[in-house]
């Protein structure tokens, strides 16, 4: 049976968790948790992914594979190619860009104010982190809306995870005000059954 390595807290294993979900394959994985951070990752898989980083699957054969987009597309793959569409396919896969630099930037911010001394923490560099969440959270606010209201696909699944990250770690900053339609849209993905069973915890 594959191995995912795993840690509930990260919106990059929420992916993939929500994309096993949706394909039905999560019996066909057995999770393994760890957890760590860039300045402790005694316990994560260091020696199945020399970054060390969640999610990492180990396959029945092969190398392990990384990061969170790739085992999305293998899993996709297996499952029959429904998430990333061919008549759309570079939109859905820069949309999933699009999410992934959220969590990304949002997860350094948590970084910083977790691994850092405080003497040398930048608030100038932690507001710069927000500010590429705030240009994405705009453009999917004005760009994107038709897609995300279309049939489920990866870039969908991405962007759920990232917003439910900035809820989770970031709620002070009230990502809804001036979105209302990314908003709404929300409140309904995060309702579905996928969503529902990964919400993140501490």
């Amino acid at each position: 049976m594959m191995k995912l390595f795993h840690n509930p807290a990260s919106p990059f294993v929420r992916k993939v968790m929500v994309a096993l979900i949706e394909t039905g394959q999560l019996d066909d994985v057995t999770l393994i948790s760890v957890a760590g951070s860039p300045t402790a990752s005694e316990q994560m898989p260091t020696a199945q992914n020399p970054l060390g980083k969640v999610p990492t699957l180990i396959r029945d054969s092969g190398p392990a594979i990384y990061d969170s987009r790739v085992i999305c597309r293998f899993f996709d793959h297996r499952a029959g190619g429904r998430l990333y569409p061919e008549s759309h396919l570079w939109e859905t896969l820069t949309l999933e860009a699009t999410a992934d630099g959220m969590m990304d930037a949002a997860v350094l911010m948590v970084y910083e104010a977790r691994c850092r001394p405080e003497d040398k923490r930048s608030e100038e560099w932690v507001e710069s982190q927000w500010n590429k969440v705030s240009r994405a959270l705009d453009a999917l606010e004005s760009r994107w809306m038709s897609h995300l209201s279309g049939p489920l696909d990866m870039g969908q699944i991405a962007v759920g995870c990232a917003l439910g990250y900035l809820d989770f770690r970031h709620d002070a900053r009230n990502w809804r005000k001036g979105r209302e339609a990314l908003a709404a849209w929300y409140e309904d993905f995060a309702g579905r059954p996928a969503m529902q069973v990964t919400q993140p915890r501490a």
